[in-house]
This record gives C-alpha cells, structure tokens and sequence, in this order.
C-alpha cells in the first residue's frame, strides 16, 4: 500500500469509527458549562519569556509528531532545553507520533532518548498520549508514563512557597485512534469526578483545524466535544497536523494544534475563520504556565522565534 493510501485508510477508518461512537451523542449546549475561556495575545520581546514564572505554577512543554529522529528534531529538542534555562518546566505533554515506524528498541533511543537527553537527564517527565504512526505497544514503555493504558488521567498541582494550595490542573490524556464507547464512558466519568480547576485534554487527531484533515475532524467533533463542553474541559491540545494553530475559542473551550515538533508541512494551513494564529514555515513547540484561573502560552519555533503568545483567563459563566 501507497503512502498516500495508506493514510487515506487511516483517516477513513477513524471517521468510521467516529461516526458509529458518536451515533448517540448529544446535541451540544453550551448553556451547561460553568466556565469558558477567553484569549489575550500578548507580543514579547524576541528571544524574551513571555510566562510569568510565578510562584508554585504548573509550568509545561508541548510537543507533537516528534518521532523522526532526524535533525529538525534535535533541533527542536536544543530549544527547549534552552529555554528551560528560562522557564524551568518539569513536564512535557506528547500529543501522538512520538516514534515514527520501525519501532525497534533501537528506535526509541533515536527518536526519542537522544534528542531529549537533556530534558531527560533533568529529570522532566514526559506523558504520551498515543498516535495514529505510534506502535500500540508504546503504551508499555516506561518513559512515556502511560502505564499500559491508551488512555488515561493525572493531575498537577500549584505548589507555593507560602505552603498554601494553589490551583491545579488535570489532564487527560486520550486514544483519538478509536474514540469507542468504553473510552467516552471513562472520560466522561472522570471529567465529572474532578475537581481541579483547570482541565486540559490532549489527544492525536484534532477536532478542529483548518490544515488538511478538516473532513475528519468533523466527524471526531461530533463524538467527543459534546463531552468536552458538558465537562467545563478548558483547553484541548493536538497534533496530527504538521504545523502550529491556535483556534478561536469554541464553545469555551481554547484548541490549539502543535503536530511539527518533528514533522512539517510548509505552507498547509488554509486560513479560515477558526484561525486565530498559525505557523507552518518552521518547527516549533509549546510552553505552558498555569497559576490561578490563567494559563500563559508561548510557541516557539527551533530557532528561538516566538511566533504565538497569550494569556487564557477562565472564567465562571453561572
């Protein structure tokens, strides 16, 4: 099988699954949401830190379709190792792709081991969530903290000097692969459970985007966002598409596509009304803050260039 037939396949298998999932969700109604998100950019200066560094703040990298093991990787990798001299972050989320086929032992070291060797060696933790060229059996290997699971949830806390709580944050990380009822049941489940106040899920393909994959990613809408707005889910992080997009709110709810951590399709963004910022000239990664009801985001391309900033405020509706 063709390349090109080959992911023709795997976009129609993952709509069909979409569809048949999703025969049984609801309409959406953003009426039962009990906070919504609003966006301000903010424009640092080159080369400066756009995050606040508060004290005891969650503090984030995001990566996604890294796996290559090439040199915009590496490249990639060095920028956020230098930028963590800036913003010392202990957690990287990973939205899928992370090792490119094959998947030999041998591979993991290339594709992920090496180029991270610093984060790595600094003690960064890095939580998978699983991809539509990733191995199942990536779900078992130690260093992406899945824990056998496709998917699954954690959670982070603001830890502050003065010993007094702050906010936190739970994540969810899950299989956009096959969005089954087994799946949807937990997740719903765990949404109403939490009681963090931020809640961020990141899974593989997006469900809104205005590259390529817009077809499919109508059909994994109507499957899973019903569920993210009745779960007051904040902000949705995807990769899939090679490039970086941040969407305009929806429904309250912030997306943001960051797929060319390791991969690029230049020039692939068709810009739509969805588009409140993209980047597909270069490579590029995310760094996220979390303290209180805002979360700072900066994305940053392998030569150090901020090309998105901003600040989300989560806000209560009723």
């Amino acid at each position: 099988m063709s390349r090109s037939r080959g992911t023709a396949a795997r976009s129609a298998g993952i709509v069909l699954l979409a569809l048949i999932a999703g025969a049984c969700q609801a309409e959406i109604d953003p009426g039962i949401r009990r906070t919504s998100t609003v966006v301000r950019e903010l424009t640092p200066a080159p080369g400066a830190l756009a995050l606040p560094l508060r004290d005891g703040s969650v503090r984030v990298a995001v990566i996604g379709d890294s796996g290559r093991g090439d040199q915009p990787q590496h490249e990639v990798a060095r920028q956020m190792a230098a930028w963590r001299e800036k913003f010392p972050f202990d957690l990287v989320l990973m939205l899928g792709d992370n090792i490119y086929g094959p998947h030999t032992p041998r591979d993991y070291a290339l594709k992920f081991e090496e180029p991270y060797r610093a984060l790595l060696d600094g003690g960064v933790t890095f939580q998978a969530a699983i991809g539509n060229h990733d191995d199942s059996g990536e779900i078992n290997y130690a260093r992406f903290n899945m824990g056998g699971r496709r998917y699954y949830t954690f959670r982070r806390s603001e830890h502050r000097l003065s010993g007094l709580a702050g906010a936190g944050a739970r994540f969810f990380a899950l299989d956009s692969r096959s969005f089954d009822s087994d799946q949807l049941a937990w997740f719903e489940h765990e949404l109403a459970a939490s009681g963090t106040s931020w809640k961020i899920a990141y899974f593989h393909h997006p469900i809104y985007t205005s590259g390529r994959y817009t077809s499919s990613a109508r059909s994994l809408r109507r499957v899973i966002e019903p569920i993210l707005v009745k779960g007051d889910v904040d902000v949705v992080l995807s990769g899939h598409e090679h490039f970086y997009e941040r969407i305009r709110p929806q429904h309250g709810i912030s997306y943001f596509v960051s797929g060319a951590a390791g991969s690029l399709r230049f020039g692939d963004i068709q810009r739509s009304r969805l588009t409140a910022k993209g980047f597909d000239t270069d490579y590029s990664f995310m760094l996220m803050e979390i303290s209180g009801d805002e979360l700072y985001f900066q994305a940053i391309s392998r030569t150090g260039q901020t090309v998105d900033a901003g600040v989300i405020s989560r806000q209560t509706t009723r």
